[in-house]
């Protein structure tokens, strides 16, 4: 195992010793490549360049006291790339390549995977992106799949605890029909600007973008979905622009299995006065608990309470334990790296 000091890993990028990639060339996707270079040799006229034909996904291996690693729920995040890849017009990546892939980037690079005691993790990135030259507005002919590693720490600053949250009118995240259902760079391109005026550099753990027709109803925040509970409930919303978040897919099976009700649809941004707990979820955070969101515009704040409430605790809890192999995978969700 790496000598870092894996308690103070942020959530960033670590060098690691591999990568995988693999190509579509000629209607079909070749062998399997691993690399050692941190770098990408692409065509200056390649459509992931001009046309942002690009996709990427996000999970995480951990080493678990039992001394296996597990990725958990690999074959989600393959079929939400192939959702993603289909509204951009690629290539679609195989669900057994891709989960070859992930098996063996993890393997190569098996010493940066953070020990289980460090709460730390090993992030991995698949990214899809068109690599074939155009020059007009159309589909590459040519594509690159590769999967880079990085060990990381919590993505909010304190881990699982209570952080403020911000409203932000001035901008939308995607239209309803838009490309918010896909997990493409240029969805995050676009929350630069309104996360930085609207968190302040940092007073705010991010914004929360309402819909983009009524500007009614909480959407989701620009790195993670959102949900409350009330009434022994965990409420989410239902919305057209949402990217479908694995975690929270998970979160809403979860509270079924604890004994909470789910409910999933529109939540206009009066209803979080009726809520007693509210967090953002996703791949990097898990669970952030939100401690309040204020809302400038209307002159209110909506508080939740710094510490973490008793559903969302479990929650965490639940879904940590099945990560690390500590709870019993009843749904199968986690593999295990042989």
């Amino acid at each position: 195992m790496k000598n870092l000091e894996w308690e103070k890993l942020p959530f960033g990028y670590v060098p690691t010793n591999y990568n995988v990639r693999c190509y579509h060339r000629n209607g079909q996707w070749g062998e399997i490549e691993i690399s050692s270079s941190e770098y990408l040799s692409i065509h200056m006229a390649a459509t992931c360049l001009h046309y942002g034909q690009e996709a990427f996904e996000g999970l995480k291996a951990f080493r678990c006291p039992d001394g296996k690693v597990r990725v958990f729920r690999p074959e989600e995040n393959a079929k939400r790339l192939q959702s993603s890849a289909r509204g951009v017009m690629m290539a679609e990546v195989p669900t057994d390549l891709f989960l070859e892939m992930v098996k063996k980037v993890v393997k190569l690079n098996e010493e940066f995977i953070p020990p289980y005691e460090s709460g730390a993790a090993l992030y991995l990135r698949p990214l899809l992106i068109g690599s074939g030259p155009q020059v007009g507005v159309k589909p590459a002919t040519e594509y690159m799949f590769v999967i880079f590693v990085s060990p990381v720490g919590p993505y909010f600053k304190g881990g699982f605890q209570g952080n403020p949250y911000v409203v932000t009118r001035d901008y939308d995240r995607a239209a309803p029909l838009g490309t918010g259902i896909y997990k493409v760079g240029g969805n995050y391109a676009a929350s630069l600007r309104p996360h930085i005026e609207a968190c302040h550099g940092g007073e705010y753990a991010c914004e929360f973008y309402l819909d983009a027709k009524e500007k009614k109803y909480i959407d989701e925040a620009g790195a993670a979905n959102f949900f409350g509970v009330k009434n022994d409930t965990y409420i989410t919303p239902q919305s057209t622009s949402i990217l479908p978040s694995i975690t929270n897919k998970s979160l809403m099976q979860i509270a079924e299995d604890i004994g909470m009700k789910v409910e999933r649809r529109p939540i206009a941004i009066d209803e979080l006065e009726s809520f007693d707990e509210a967090g953002a979820c996703g791949t990097a955070a898990v669970i952030s608990p939100i401690s309040r969101i204020d809302d400038p515009e209307m002159g209110k704040s909506y508080v939740f309470g710094d510490e973490p409430g008793p559903w969302s605790k479990k929650l965490y809890e639940t879904l940590r334990g099945i990560q690390y192999g500590t709870v019993e995978d009843k749904h199968g969700w986690t593999m295990i790296i042989e």
